[in-house]
């Protein structure tokens, strides 16, 4: 059986894939405890009080600290000024004992998201946002896995890894040009020797260039954009939007997570399907902490 498989359908199981990635992590970074005598820090700042931002802080502590990596807390208040936000960043720039620095997106207006992104030393670059890491993504030669990446595409490039399924010369279509998602997805499939096509909500026929795709990869945000006759017969799809849409459930309006692509369509056609949830979401804490392992890595190896 593939690995993150189930052997009674074309489910990619990102729980399982991304739990896999962090037991690797856990002995790796058992081992470094041992040969070093440090241990890899991963520092979170976030500020203020998104519901949804504090879930994720919550979801990637715990993750970091089951795989031995000690989490530097920093929960600022909303009303911080951005100098004041580039001030910690550039003290947690400056200790020994931050392999990591993850800023929790987004911040409040007042501050500019790009200026404090930028101000992260690239070697501790725990999204992997740095413009210095998107340019080394970019003209790297091949998928360099000393390299800090941006989460949740390597993730989803993991997943597809993990299906056994030769990706060379596969036509790929990347739904959105994010710089957090769609462009570095593009990167990475194109150093896999795919054939890449970007598009995103204002792609003349949108419909007609994903039925194309042997590999599609829906990164748009918008719920259920792509329908099950977009989707190419035994074409691989990728889910990587999180959606929460009012369905009524049982007769009461109830709130549902869904993704890009109507799942329920799409895999009638797809051969392999990531769920939402339970797909790429996993993935994404998972390279979080293997980024943060990885910056250790480079500086004490």
């Amino acid at each position: 059986m593939n690995i993150g498989q189930d052997s009674m359908s074309k489910i990619i199981d990102g729980k399982k894939i991304a739990q896999e990635l962090r037991e690797d992590l856990k002995k790796e970074i058992s081992k470094l405890k041992i040969n070093y005598k440090k241990e890899p820090g991963l520092a979170v700042v976030q500020v203020g009080n998104v519901a949804a931002s504090s879930v994720y802080v919550k979801a990637k502590t715990k993750s970091a600290i089951e795989v031995g990596i000690k989490v530097i807390d920093h929960h600022l208040d909303e009303k911080i000024t951005q100098k004041e936000l580039l001030n910690l960043v550039d003290s947690l720039n400056k200790q020994d004992n931050v392999s990591g620095i993850l800023v929790q997106l987004p911040l409040p207006v007042h501050i500019n998201e790009q200026v404090v992104l930028d101000s992260i030393d690239p070697n501790k670059d725990a999204d992997g946002f740095h413009p210095l890491n998107v340019g080394k993504l970019s003209i790297s030669a091949t998928n360099d896995e000393n390299l800090l990446i941006p989460c949740t595409p390597y993730g989803c490039l993991l997943m597809l890894n993990s299906l056994g399924v030769e990706l060379k010369g596969k036509h790929a279509v990347v739904i959105g040009r994010s710089n957090i998602v769609g462009k570095p997805m593009a990167q990475l499939l194109l150093k896999e020797s795919c054939t890449v096509t970007i598009a995103h909500s204002k792609t003349t026929d949108l419909p007609k260039i994903c039925s194309e795709a042997d590999i599609l990869v829906a990164a748009v945000g918008r719920p259920e954009i792509v329908k099950g006759n977009w989707i190419k017969k035994n074409a691989i799809v990728i889910d990587v939007g999180i959606n929460r849409v009012q369905r009524e459930i049982d007769g009461e309006q109830k709130n549902k997570l869904v993704g890009d692509v109507d799942y329920s369509e799409a895999e009638k056609n797809a051969s392999f399907i990531t769920p939402v949830p339970g797909g790429v979401g996993p993935m994404t804490i998972a390279c979080l902490l293997r980024n943060t392992t990885i910056a250790f890595k480079n500086k004490f190896i």
